[in-house]
């Protein structure tokens, strides 16, 4: 730059008069400007090369983490007309404890010995079906002594049978002796008429002969009909025999139908037993059901339905409770394009409601007032307002929630992604590209990998 100060001219001509020539001359606070305009473009410089956390806002509400521990509404399993309270709104109760009472509207229930008389009904029941047990044992013994008795009438049809069998043998060998005798007594009347015609023997001797062959034809006759009596003897003995299996098979049949018809009876009251039982406890349990209980600790924060006298449907909501003791979780819905920046994992910053906080959303470190949170599920399927479902849980490694926090509560929070340079941030958010999909570490195991 010309030094204007220095012109040998200055010694010769005045320049006192010429404005713009003086206002040209640099001065000590134009040099001020340019050193301060240099440190800022410095600063600036530097400042696009400060770290950035990228991130995904979005609003949720506090809820539970275990879908047992939600709000919940208690439900009547039966049908009735509410006659007490024992509760009130805001109360605590135990798992357990009486909420209401209800009485029955079913005219099959109102009868106030309902389970006694159905018990007596069970037991007279349980002992029909034990006396035709005992009926069916009965026949069965039955049948156990026509066995033995068919055995032991076996055994003495078949000696008789023997016997008769013996009895045809003996008589058989008698009848041929009578036969024998009778032509040995035939022959010696023969020769005792030849000896009578010749007159060597008298007529006494010859009508003796005669006499005794008279008896032997007489035994030989007796003889014959011994061995037929006893063939006959035989023929009976053997249809004894067989009629003695006839007989017991036709008894056996008898008995075993008439223990088959105790057996279905029996089985016909144990059902029928079973069914009353059945329907006993299921009566005992409806008695149980017509006190409300509370299925869990925790508060009652509305009464749905109210009054004394009102009558109720089954399935119909009564009241509803919040449970005591929750894990607290916050449930946020992202945009779908926002979706595939999520994992289970990252880390978020909550700023609650009725909770003042100062946020920096690039630095989460220099924010005041949040609390951190870490991602444990999301969905993967939109909901009804096309958005994403994300459960966030306190982060162990951070500060916890305050402990006024209730279920409910609004909250905005703040996912937290990779670490970029400002200057990175800025060109990504004027070209509208989406934040990084890949943290720091996959993106050098990436690089190593090309």
């Amino acid at each position: 730059m010309l030094n204007i100060s220095r012109n040998n001219v200055e010694k010769k001509v005045s320049f006192e008069g010429f404005k713009s020539l003086v206002m040209s001359e640099p001065s000590d606070q134009s040099k001020k400007r340019v050193r301060v305009m240099l440190w800022f473009l410095l600063g600036t410089v530097l400042f696009i090369f400060l770290p950035w956390t990228q991130n995904v806002r979005s609003n949720g509400y506090v809820t539970a983490l275990r879908p047992d521990q939600r709000p919940q509404t208690v439900h009547s399993i039966i049908a009735g007309r509410i006659e007490k309270w024992y509760v009130s709104e805001g109360d605590y109760v135990s798992k357990g404890d009486t909420i209401l009472l209800i009485s029955e509207i079913k005219d099959d229930y109102f009868d106030p010995q309902l389970l006694e008389r159905t018990q007596l009904q069970v037991d007279a029941k349980v002992l029909s079906a034990k006396s035709y047990e005992q009926k069916v044992k009965a026949q069965q013994m039955q049948i156990d002594a026509l066995r033995s008795n068919n055995i032991l009438r076996k055994e003495q049809a078949t000696n008789r049978l023997r016997m008769a069998e013996l009895k045809v043998t003996s008589d058989s060998i008698r009848f041929e002796q009578a036969k024998v005798n009778f032509s040995i007594g035939e022959q010696q009347l023969q020769r005792a008429e030849e000896l009578l015609e010749k007159g060597l023997r008298s007529l006494t001797d010859f009508e003796t002969r005669k006499l005794r062959f008279q008896e032997v034809q007489a035994n030989l006759i007796a003889s014959e009909n011994n061995l037929l009596s006893s063939r006959n003897e035989l023929i009976a003995a053997q249809i004894e025999l067989n009629a003695i299996d006839n007989d017991f098979r036709d008894r056996v049949a008898k008995a075993e139908s008439e223990m088959y018809s105790a057996m279905s009876s029996q089985f016909d009251s144990e059902a029928a037993a079973t069914k009353l039982s059945n329907q006993f406890t299921n009566y005992e349990f409806r008695t149980g059901f017509r006190h409300i209980l509370a299925p869990q600790d925790g508060y009652i924060t509305q009464a749905i339905q109210v009054g004394i006298g009102e009558t109720i449907k089954e399935g119909a909501q009564i009241l509803s409770i919040l449970p005591a003791d929750a894990q607290l979780a916050v449930e946020m819905f992202v945009e779908p394009v926002d979706l595939p920046l999520l994992r289970p994992g990252n880390k978020v910053r909550f700023i609650f409601d009725g909770w003042p906080a100062i946020v920096f959303s690039g630095w989460p470190q220099l924010s005041n007032g949040t609390f951190g949170g870490k991602v444990v599920a999301i969905d993967n399927f939109a909901g009804p307002n096309n958005k994403y479902r994300v459960l966030v849980v306190e982060d162990p490694e951070e500060d916890p929630w305050p402990y006024a926090l209730k279920i409910g509560s609004g909250a905005d929070g703040i996912a937290l992604l990779n670490d970029v340079p400002i200057w990175y941030e800025i060109w990504r958010q004027l070209n509208g590209f989406p934040a990084d999909y890949y943290t720091r570490k996959e993106k050098l195991a990436n690089k190593d990998n090309k």
